[in-house]
């Protein structure tokens, strides 16, 4: 009251804020706070070079296969596990293309959508295997690293989804160039689900 002008640091009411979203505990599990804390090493690292190793999420491959209600991603082409559906990073669906109509789609015609598009990639926290290419760059392509087919793309500056999120920092991943194997709970059985 002493000092109207003063006001709280934004950057703490977003951590509070976080805080009080996760339950007012710290949940480094939640995806929320894998969200925040990959955004906050998007914004110290102009280059990153060495990146903590709590960032990268566990390689599918060197986990062992037990029965697990979690979906696995694979290379369509060469069926390396790729990452685990705790991986996923949710995020608000955008208007469509029209959100960034200035910059790509000039066509009438094709901003007419009715701003429902679905998302055609998933964006994932980085997982072990992504590190190489991740290393020194801010942005790049993400390729199997079995068969080397293109997976997709990562950003530290961010990217734009097809539903018209700008998503930042962005590890992109098409959804046609992966499919999901999901565990029946009877038996080690496994089903793709493309």
């Amino acid at each position: 009251s002493s000092r109207p002008r003063l006001r709280v640091n934004p950057g703490f009411q977003g951590q509070l804020k976080l805080y009080e979203a996760m339950g007012c505990a710290v949940d480094t599990s939640s995806i929320l706070y894998k969200r925040y804390r990959l955004e906050m090493l998007s914004e110290r690292f102009s280059e990153p070079q060495d990146l903590p190793r709590e960032v990268f999420a566990v390689d599918p491959t060197t986990i062992c296969q037990t029965l697990n209600t979690e979906v696995l991603y694979r290379c369509r082409k060469c069926r390396r596990a790729l990452f685990r559906s705790s991986s996923i990073l949710s995020h608000a669906e955008g208007i469509g293309p029209t959100a960034f109509a200035h910059k790509r789609i000039t066509d009438s015609a094709r901003l007419s959508g009715n701003g429902q598009e679905k998302c055609t990639s998933y964006f994932i926290e980085p997982v072990q295997w992504m590190e190489p290419a991740l290393l020194g760059v801010m942005e790049g392509q993400l390729l199997c690293p079995k068969c080397t087919s293109k997976l997709g793309s990562f950003s530290w500056r961010g990217d734009q989804c097809s539903c018209g999120r700008w998503v930042t920092p962005a590890f992109q991943i098409h959804k046609s160039r992966v499919d999901e194997v999901r565990t029946l709970p009877v038996g080690n059985f496994q089903t793709a689900k493309t």
